[in-house]
């Protein structure tokens, strides 16, 4: 996974309508200072590098402005001081990329490329024994970043892909993140409406609390055909040295191929191992 795919993909923009930052430094933003119609110089900018995404990996100036809604002189001028900094790159054709500084600066972050690199390893492992999709994933907020994924030969067809977001509510690496997320964040995601992929997928609120407290009793989740039709996955957590849950790790098999509980041992002993290479 390239980490530039990775911060693109988490889409996290600070809100910075408060006001811009002074003197350049550290300090608070100046309340109530007005910051003009389109807001502050840093989230224009931000807006600008967020409207990339994996649909839009290349965008022309005009693109760059509409889905960034900053006006067409404003982005011309962010963009080059974007382009001699590295965070975005012009191509002979014209058109804008990501940059290179970006998986420079992104390859610092703990919980992308890190835990990759610690966890790869058992993940290829766990690939080559079963020959099927592995796949690693953390939470942001309320949905989750897929970090890896080892596709087995053969295996079943999956939707995801390495820096793209998905529900909690569906995925077996999700209901494992869902059901050791705080309490705060689990009742944001039951109260909003859930999104139904197939005609398994669990949207009832009281139903899916009750598959979060059989997560957090067996140490292991079950998603059967809530994605597609064709697919079981099983999840289990990785946890930190203080047995926090930092991430998860699940097989994607075909259904009917295997039953959850003839997995759930394998995926448990990934997930032990990584957590202590992590610990370690």
């Amino acid at each position: 996974m390239t980490v530039a795919v990775y911060v693109m993909a988490t889409r996290v923009v600070p809100d910075y309508r408060s006001g811009a930052w002074e003197d350049g430094g550290m300090s608070a933003p100046r309340r109530g200072r007005p910051a003009g119609p389109t807001g502050p110089v840093i989230g224009r900018a931000l807006r600008l590098l967020d409207a990339f995404d994996a649909e839009h990996r290349e965008l022309t100036l005009s693109e760059l402005s509409r889905r960034a809604e900053v006006p067409l002189s404003t982005a011309h001028r962010l963009l080059r001081e974007l382009c001699a900094w590295g965070a975005v790159e012009r191509g002979d054709d014209g058109l804008f990329r990501v940059g290179l500084r970006l998986w420079e600066l992104g390859s610092l972050a703990p919980r992308g490329p890190g835990l990759r690199e610690a966890a790869l390893p058992f993940l290829e492992d766990l690939s080559q024994i079963t020959r099927e999709n592995v796949q690693l994933a953390v939470r942001e907020g309320v949905e989750l970043v897929f970090v890896e994924r080892i596709a087995g030969s053969g295996a079943v067809p999956v939707l995801t892909r390495v820096g793209s977001r998905f529900a909690l509510t569906a995925t077996g690496v999700g209901l494992v993140l869902l059901a050791h997320a705080p309490v705060e964040v689990q009742e944001e995601v039951l109260d909003r409406p859930i999104e139904r992929y197939t005609a398994r997928t669990v949207t009832d609120p009281v139903q899916l609390r009750r598959m979060l407290a059989a997560v957090r009793s067996n140490g292991f989740s079950i998603s059967d055909r809530q994605v597609t039709m064709d697919a079981l996955s099983v999840g289990a957590p990785i946890r930190d040295r203080n047995g926090a849950v930092i991430a998860a790790v699940s097989l994607v098999v075909r259904h009917r191929s295997s039953t959850p509980h003839a997995l759930a041992p394998l995926v448990r002993t990934s997930a032990q191992a990584i957590s202590r290479a992590l610990s370690a």
